[in-house]
């Protein structure tokens, strides 16, 4: 009797599963605009504007100066033509012959022309200076933000929020290559306008109201649809957050070979199409509002202007001004429409920019309170102890603590193997021994020295680490091994390194050795296997020669003969320093002058490996398990 494969019993398989719904609660998780009124909208605007001029004049004084001088030539210029304009048609429209006219007219023309060609060429300078501040203050903020992202402490990527609002920080540099402009345009707007403002104010008492009234429905209108637009994007964050994740690992070579070979391709597709369809749902979703936004305030402008061009006409028809000034009245109309029109289109498009750069700023804030704040004091330069103290560490949003009150003390020239089933607290123990987490209570010391109250830098320049998850850097193969931080003016040390995992053969036979750089996606880039990068990677940690060597998993990929190399120099040069070797190939932990073995964060057994192996504890239960395969 054959039994049926129920696998190919069913001729209709589910479908896939959609993306996950993303979302988070706490303090981000709420649009800080929600509540927000227009009037405290539009009182955001000259706060934006002194941060952008303060930004700018940190990168670039002169071309802020040339800047802010355009803009006040250009509003000279504005009032020049306006104010000579006016005088043109005094003459134009007067009475006697025409070439009597032209001729009374004509150094008034020449005064508009000459404004208006000096007018043009105070925008182009402007354009100059814009030029020369933006790409600066962008890198500048791109910077920031790299650095800011690259110093917190390490616990701060398990806040709640911190991923999505790191995401809304990146839109925020993107965003500023648009500051400078639109700031620049909002000020010349407003200058022109102010000008304009005066002129028309001097003819009738009245235009300047209704022209107030006609334009101020449109920058209305332009606000509540920003308003609208960073809504939308704000419920999008979490989602664009994760589908950047996704589209990096899905079209990341280094993980081609997994994607085929199991045949995601099909999901993956499907899954990058319905996330980005989510996203676009909302997107569209909002088209209805700004519709109804700006086909009411468009309507209720169009109104206000009818308004404004039929007091004109009753004005001139009436006699209440002279037709010279009605006809001056109609070019300071146009002018300071215009004006107003750019002052509320570009006033929109600064605030549009403010939310986005109070992400960024908001996010550089918090980067700030997460950075490490441990005191002054230094660990010295050779360490011979380090001690923990009752350590406890919980993960933020976990129940349990991941190292629950463990004791332990290294010495120098002591090889201390750390094992353990998954989860049992390994790696963590390993980030508490170098600082990068310090403990929820207890204390870790060197040489006497609390790492919560020492130099960061100060210890991490002590220590070396081959983590579990390992680097492979797109750099030349010479600073995957000084990692940018090379000790001598000459290759020796490297050398040392590259022979001491033996892979002096591999990397001579690279096309330009040294120099050659370890990426197969960069023009003239070459990829090594898995078993030569973690051999590259333990190279990085004899390079350093600190008085602290961890090695979590160091040979994991390698072959037999690597990874005999590799313990072979562990031992070589353990004499100088303390070294921790976090494995689960049990039969490694031989060459341990101690062996700590962890269980749900704490310290079950200690001893050397014949006398955990007589113990009849986990360690000879994990030992027999191995074994029994």
């Amino acid at each position: 009797m054959t039994v049926p494969d129920t696998a190919t019993q069913s001729s209709d398989p589910p479908p896939p599963p959609p993306p996950a719904t993303i979302g988070y609660a706490g303090k981000f998780g709420k649009n800080p605009l929600e509540e927000a009124s227009f009037r405290a909208m539009c009182r955001r605007l000259p706060a934006v504007l002194g941060h952008t001029v303060r930004m700018a004049w940190a990168v670039d004084r002169r071309a802020v100066l040339l800047l802010l001088g355009c803009q006040l030539l250009t509003g000279v210029c504005a009032a020049v033509v306006l104010g000579f304009t006016a005088r043109a048609m005094t003459h134009l429209l007067g009475t006697g012959a025409v070439p009597e006219r032209l001729h009374a007219a004509l150094p008034d023309l020449v005064a508009v022309t000459a404004a208006a060609a000096a007018g043009r060429v105070g925008g182009a300078l402007a354009s100059y200076a814009d030029g020369r501040i933006t790409p600066r203050l962008t890198t500048r903020a791109d910077v920031a933000l790299v650095s800011a992202v690259c110093r917190v402490e390490a616990s701060a990527y398990a806040v709640d929020g911190f991923a999505d609002r790191q995401e809304a920080a990146e839109v925020g540099v993107t965003r500023t290559t648009y500051m400078v402009r639109d700031a620049q345009r909002f000020l010349s707007s407003l200058i022109r306008m102010t000008a304009a403002a005066g002129v028309i104010g001097a003819l009738h008492w009245l235009m300047l109201p209704l022209l107030l009234l006609a334009v101020l429905p449109a920058g209305l209108g332009a606000v509540l649809s920003a308003r609208v637009d960073y809504a939308t994007h704000y419920a999008n964050v979490a989602d664009r957050n994760v589908r950047g994740m996704m589209r990096f690992w899905a079209t990341y070579p280094r993980h081609g070979d997994e994607i085929r070979a199991n045949g995601m391709t099909g999901y993956l597709v499907y899954w990058y199409r319905a996330l980005s369809e989510r996203i676009d749902r909302r997107t569209l979703a909002a088209a209805p509002r700004m519709l109804r936004i700006v086909l009411a305030t468009s309507a209720l402008g169009g109104v206000f202007l009818l308004v404004t061009w039929t007091a004109l006409a009753w004005l001139a028809g009436t006699g209440r001004v002279a037709l010279p000034v009605a006809a001056t009245a109609v070019v300071a109309v146009q002018t300071t429409l215009a004006a107003l029109s750019a002052l509320v289109q570009h006033g929109a498009a600064l605030f549009h920019t403010s939310l986005y750069l109070a992400d960024m700023r908001s996010f550089l804030d918090l980067a700030a309170e997460r950075a490490p704040r441990r005191g002054e004091l230094t660990v010295p330069e050779e360490v011979d102890e380090i001690r923990l103290d009752e350590v406890v560490y919980q993960y933020p949003g976990k129940d349990e603590p991941a190292v629950a009150g463990v004791s332990l003390t290294l010495r120098r020239g002591e090889i201390l193997a750390v094992v353990g089933e998954n989860g049992s607290g390994k790696s963590t123990l390993t980030k508490l021994l170098t600082g990068i987490l310090l403990p929820d209570k207890g204390r870790v010391l060197w040489d006497g020295t609390d790492l919560a109250r020492a130099r960061p830098d100060s210890v991490w320049d002590r220590t070396a680490l081959v983590p579990q998850n390992f680097a492979c850097w797109p750099l030349r193969a010479r600073e995957n091994v000084t990692l940018g931080q090379p000790r001598t003016h000459d290759d020796a040390p490297v050398w040392e390194a590259v022979d001491a995992v033996g892979m002096r053969d591999t990397v001579e036979r690279l096309p330009q050795g040294l120099d050659t750089l370890l990426a197969r996606e960069l023009f003239g880039g070459v990829e090594l296997s898995g078993g030569q990068w973690q051999r590259l990677v333990c190279a990085r940690a004899l390079y350093r020669r600190t008085p602290l060597l961890i090695l979590d998993e160091p040979t994991s990929q390698m072959d037999p003969r690597g990874e005999h190399r590799i313990f072979l120099e562990i031992k070589r040069v353990a004499a100088r320093r303390m070294t921790v070797v976090v494995t689960h190939q049990l039969e490694n932990t031989r060459l341990a002058d101690r062996i700590v073995v962890l269980r749900e964060g704490r310290v079950v057994e200690e001893g050397t490996y014949d006398d955990l192996l007589h113990a009849d504890g986990l360690f000879a239960e994990l030992v027999a398990l191995a074994k029994d395969r």
